[in-house]
């Protein structure tokens, strides 16, 4: 049974590497899934998996070890960079700042109460520093963050010959409990800020059914003398309200209006508005009459067209005058499953879903003309991927000098790719370089980074695991970790309900999304029939996991030296 032994124990054979990797990631991920009261900790169960392998013996050669790690959380911050890209700078418009400074005064806090503990509770060490680094990772749920910490420090080793401390083991004994107590603080919070659940989902549901956002649809006849002549350009100047009028019915001919349109009595036209401003568009027109469109010389379809074509990414709707020159009106994009009003200055990425009204051969061009052709998104852009590796490791690799500071900073193998993933993202198209790739393509290569770097991480940590939890500063680590979930989130939470009167559902999604903490997200839906959970982690979640990511680095580049 030598041959049984050899491949579970010899570590320069390739076939004990990749079965040692394919048991770790198998049962950390079917023990992920197991839960307690509600809660799971996912695939980051790889790591507790990987820290029992390598404490029986169960670990590869250090250089296979470091490459799959560096390899995995490459991949990982890269599929990240590009899902947050689009969004990453639309999320500091309107309502976003106040969110998102809600999210770095969070992030702040966590940062400042592991200091405080560092100061006070250990011998002032780069090693004890790098280890609370790893706590405050573990404290709120990051793993990015730890990769981004485990590479600077790899960096700060090379340089001065000493090994880097395992900071895997100080995450991994603080980031179970940070799972329950964040939730625990969203619970807190409720009672703390005196919630009533109901008043707060009521308010919301008024919000969202606010005259001024929610359109209305109507057929009007122009019966108004005054606007006989007139152009659509003039009458909207006039009465200072926004509406669209998809299509017109002039001499027993439909059409598709443009600014240039002028009206005539006895002209018919299918309008769309707010609510709020029904009555005033009614008065100023005409009446509200039926119109069957179907029965029209020429009748007119809407037509949802999915932008596939690559020459169109990036081309704003006013470029493409698809109203004068194929006779089709835009009333709407979708965009990742948001709705945005289609302004002439809006510009179209590839995977955006394009509401058309028009003739249905007009319409038909232009679904030839955006692609349309869903087997082209599915088709995933490699090049794009691997270009934009290639550039981040470039880009991270550039030193830059920092006076005082005896190592030169780099943002290293975590912080160039994603700091290029997400510009590709937001800007790949000014280069011709698509940036989508579909959800599904997304998460499969960023949880097998995620799986490869957990498994490589947990291998290495497992041989000290032991004597960190039970011979040294472990119990430390856990009360620590606990301490800086919570109170960071108790501080702000109260300061952005007293603040910026954030709405309480809104303000738990906010908090989870601050954390990058799924869990949390979870939760916060399943006690609300909203979307505001939803809606306040997706705000925030680009920008805090950026920081996460860039400060674990910075702090140890700046602060630790071994």
């Amino acid at each position: 049974m030598d041959w049984l032994t050899k491949l579970f124990l010899e570590p320069d054979s390739i076939a004990h590497i990749v079965l040692l990797y394919a048991l770790v990631i198998t049962i950390g991920v079917y023990l992920g899934k197991i839960k307690v009261c509600g809660i799971s900790l996912g695939v980051t169960f790889v790591l507790f998996a990987g820290i029992i392998a390598g404490h029986f013996g169960m670990t590869g050669t250090l250089t296979t070890l470091n490459f799959i790690q560096d390899f995995g959380l490459i991949l990982f911050v890269y599929c990240i960079g590009l899902q947050v890209g689009p969004s990453f700078f639309s999320s500091f418009k309107e309502g976003g700042v106040s969110m998102n400074l809600i999210a770095v005064g969070i992030i702040t806090l966590d940062i400042v109460v592991m200091l405080l503990f560092y100061w006070f509770g250990f011998e002032h060490t780069g090693e004890n520093l790098a280890m609370m680094v790893g706590v405050l990772c573990g404290a709120v749920t990051n793993t990015p963050g730890l990769g981004a910490a485990n590479e600077a420090l790899s960096q700060i080793a090379a340089s001065t010959g000493k090994a880097a401390p395992q900071i895997a083991s100080a995450y991994a004994c603080a980031y179970p409990l940070a799972v329950v107590g964040m939730i625990g603080c969203l619970i807190a919070l409720k009672f703390i800020l005196r919630v009533n659940t109901e008043k707060e989902e009521n308010e919301l549901n008024s919000e969202e059914s606010d005259p001024k956002k929610k359109p209305h649809m109507m057929h009007l006849e122009m019966t108004n003398p005054s606007l006989d002549g007139k152009k659509l350009v003039e009458v909207k100047n006039f009465m200072g309200r926004q509406f669209v009028i998809s299509r017109i019915l002039q001499d027993g001919h439909v059409s598709i209006p443009n600014r240039d349109t002028v009206f005539h009595m006895g002209d018919q036209m299918f309008v769309v508005c707010a609510e709020d401003d029904y009555e005033p568009i009614v008065a100023f027109i005409g009446k509200v009459i039926e119109v069957d469109w179907e029965k029209q010389d020429t009748p007119m379809v809407s037509r949802r067209i999915l932008v596939t074509q690559e020459s169109i990414n990036g081309k704003t709707l006013g470029q493409l005058h698809l109203s004068s020159v194929y006779g089709v009106n835009v009333t709407r994009v979708n965009r990742a499953g948001m709705n945005i009003f289609a302004s002439d200055n809006f510009r179209l990425q590839l995977g955006d879903r394009v509401m058309t009204v028009g003739p249905e051969d007009a319409v038909q061009r232009v679904a030839n003309l955006l692609g349309n052709s869903l087997r082209k998104l599915d088709h995933p852009n490699l090049a794009t991927i691997f270009v934009g590796i290639f550039i981040g490791i470039i880009f991270g690799m550039i030193p830059i000098a920092i006076p005082g500071i005896p190592t030169p900073v780099k943002l290293g193998l975590a912080g160039g790719p994603l700091v290029i993933a997400i510009l590709i993202g937001a800007f790949g198209y000014k280069i011709k370089l698509p940036a989508y790739t579909t959800m599904s393509a997304n998460l499969m290569l960023r949880e097998i980074g995620l799986v490869l770097f957990l498994a490589s991480v947990g291998i290495k940590a497992g041989a000290t695991f032991v004597d960190t939890v039970l011979q040294g500063d472990g119990l430390k680590y856990v009360a620590y970790g606990f301490f800086i979930t919570i109170i960071p989130i108790l501080i702000m939470g109260v300061i952005a309900r007293w603040r910026y009167k954030m709405n309480y559902f809104t303000l738990i999604g906010l908090i989870a999304g601050s954390n990058t903490d799924p869990p949390a997200l979870a939760y916060s839906n399943s006690i609300t029939s909203t979307s505001a959970p939803a809606v306040g982690y997706s705000t925030v979640y680009p920008l805090a996991m950026f920081l996460r990511i860039v400060t674990a680095q910075i702090i140890i580049l700046l602060l630790c030296s071994l």
